[in-house]
């Protein structure tokens, strides 16, 4: 057979590529390799399910380092269930240390949690463990490890439930997206560094230009008293992440921009894609230049579809999205970091070898004064912005109208906690290195970073529940707890002590309704988890209020959940940022029988 030129060229490309990947499949799932459709389900679900966790040496852009994988691979094979069956997981520890593994989001028994010192001792070296527990519920989900800085070194995976019933939306292909960061410096040496110098990782520091550039802007004065401020707080208005690009490398499915994943689809398909961030201390912002998306699922959790063309997606969170390319062009995966110091990046193309072109990164992002809760008005952001944009109809969504975005159908005025709150005389001791003048809901803002940003962006206020949720009861009571943390010593608490300090847990009866008030003192995004129950976001969407596992709050935000407390037991609740939890953003919930009224 004769091959043209311009074929030979692409036939050897692709062969380049084959061998490429080929020297790599030991180190990948089955899923990073972009062929996982609907046809190919029946082979993964199939149980029981043996896992095991060992070093293996990971490479990353032709640099190799020491992983901690599950079954050899960075991220960990797929599990796959359908809701009604029962899950069984064998996980064997080839480590020298102990493990464990916990099923974010997925309800299950305490002791099947995963949580060393909760209610689970751990998995020691050479030791066996089976996991066995009811599924209830489907979605999109992830497992990881709950042991030390396990985690950060490459142990997690994806979870995938299908429903037991019919899908409420249809699409023909599926990919798993799961972003990650990978260092090759070990934990311990990244929160040593932390701990010296809690900027070490900022290379993105406001220079000489950036001041000359503001007096021009905003006049001397200002300039000066702005930064007079932020020095005063002894605090950096553009440290947006503690841990950055200057050693991170962000992958999707295991691979870095240059392994360049790739999802094939044909023209005209309507593709569901899965992403998890599996980051252990990253917030990413994802686009695919050219498609909008229709969130249609929220921490496994159907939602009303909202068409948009950028989310952003916090440590421990899953979104569902659906496109349709209309055209047999590449198309970007680009997830950006928060703070534009890298990205991860793969391509969904019509056949093997194409690769689209990478986005330019936008600027970084600087914190206001505002942002901090100091007095100054906080802008309204680009949610307020887009109030009178048409949302359009979903037309290829049968039945189903598209939900109108949060911004025009929701009134601030019906989220509570949507005015200003004056904080209190607590400043919670020394754990705290500062307090905001003020709080307030911020669900309807896209977050920092994304204030002009002329894309139609996710926020929390566009998430509402495809039919209204079980438990309408009044919260009966409601526990205020406070986000609080100190830079200069890289200590992390709630309400200014760490889980050592504090070890207490904090009690909830069992089945009452309580509503939890996060109060974020810091200048930092904190990714807040609960295990065992879901979180109700009172998000202004009335009987619609969405289910969540995990939720952002944004510095000097204050938003409430509502809560049912139907899991008798112990369950961990922390930041989904590893090092932050690590370092005392860590409690312990109790839910417990209520104690019997004693009658004098």
């Amino acid at each position: 057979m004769k091959i043209h030129s311009s074929g030979r060229r692409e036939f050897i490309g692709g062969a380049c590529n084959l061998s490429l990947f080929m020297g790599l499949a030991h180190l990948l799932p089955s899923y990073a390799w972009g062929e996982i459709t609907k046809h190919a389900r029946a082979q993964e679900e199939i149980g029981p399910f043996d896992l095991t966790i060992g070093r293996t040496p990971f490479d990353v852009n032709g640099r190799t380092g020491s992983a901690v994988t599950i079954n050899g691979t960075v991220p960990g094979p797929m599990l796959r269930f359908r809701e009604g069956q029962e899950a069984i997981i064998r996980v064997t520890n080839k480590l020298s240390e102990a493990t464990s593994i916990h099923w974010h989001g997925v309800l299950v028994p305490p002791q099947m949690d995963g949580v060393p010192g909760v209610s689970f001792a751990g998995i020691k070296p050479g030791e066996t463990f089976t996991y066995r527990f009811p599924v209830h519920q489907s979605g999109t989900y992830w497992y990881h490890s709950h042991s030390g800085g396990q985690e950060l070194e490459g142990m997690y995976g994806p979870l995938i439930i299908d429903p037991a019933v019919p899908d409420p939306y249809k699409y023909d292909r599926e990919y798993v997206i799961v972003l990650s960061d990978w260092s090759f410096m070990d934990p311990i040496t990244m929160i040593g560094k932390l701990k010296k110098q809690s900027s070490y990782f900022n290379y993105q520091k406001r220079t000489m230009a950036d001041f000359i550039h503001d007096v021009r802007n905003g006049g001397l004065v200002d300039t000066f008293s702005e930064r007079s401020q932020w020095a005063k707080m002894r605090m950096d208005p553009t440290d947006i992440s503690d841990v950055t690009g200057a050693t991170y490398n962000y992958l999707i499915n295991g691979l870095s921009p240059e392994g360049n994943w790739t999802g094939l689809f044909r023209k005209g398909e309507r593709i569901r894609l899965r992403f998890i961030d599996a980051g252990a201390m990253t917030i990413f912002d994802v686009r695919i230049p050219g498609l909008k998306m229709t969130v249609v699922q929220a921490d496994g959790q159907n939602v009303q579809p909202v068409l948009v063309e950028e989310f952003r997606i916090a440590p421990g969170e899953t979104y569902d999205v659906i496109i349709e390319p209309k055209n047999d062009e590449p198309y970007s995966v680009f997830a950006e970091t928060i703070d534009r110091s890298g990205y991860a990046f793969g391509t969904l193309a019509s056949k093997a070898g194409m690769k689209a072109s990478i986005p330019e990164r936008r600027r970084r992002p600087i914190r206001s004064m505002g942002d901090m809760g100091m007095g100054m008005a906080m802008t309204d952001m680009p949610g307020m912005k887009m109030e009178k944009q048409a949302v359009p109809k979903d037309d290829s969504m049968p039945g189903m109208e598209m939900s109108h975005s949060a911004q025009s159908s929701i009134s601030k005025s019906e989220i509570p906690g949507a005015k200003p709150v004056k904080h209190g005389s607590d400043t919670h001791g020394p754990g705290n290195s500062a307090v905001p003048m003020e709080t307030k809901n911020r669900l309807h803002e896209p977050g920092t970073g994304m204030e002009n940003n002329t894309r139609r962006v996710l926020v929390y206020t566009d998430l509402k529940t495809i039919k209204p949720f079980e438990d309408q009861r009044t919260p009966e009571r409601e526990i205020e707890l406070h986000l609080t943390g100190n830079m200069e010593r890289y200590m992390w608490s709630i309400d200014g002590k760490t889980y050592s300090e504090s070890s207490d847990p904090i009690p909830f009866n069992f089945g009452e309704r309580l509503r939890l008030t996060f109060v974020n003192d810091t200048m930092m995004e904190h990714p807040m988890h609960l295990h065992g129950m879901w979180m109700y976001l009172e998000n202004g969407s009335g009987s619609f209020l969405p289910r969540k596992h995990t939720i952002i709050v944004k510095p000097a935000e204050r938003l409430s959940v509502v809560v049912t407390a139907d899991a008798l037991g112990d369950w961990a609740f922390h930041c989904h940022m590893l090092i932050h939890m690590e370092m005392g953003m860590f409690r312990v919930v109790r839910v417990a029988n209520r104690k019997p009224e004693v009658k004098s």
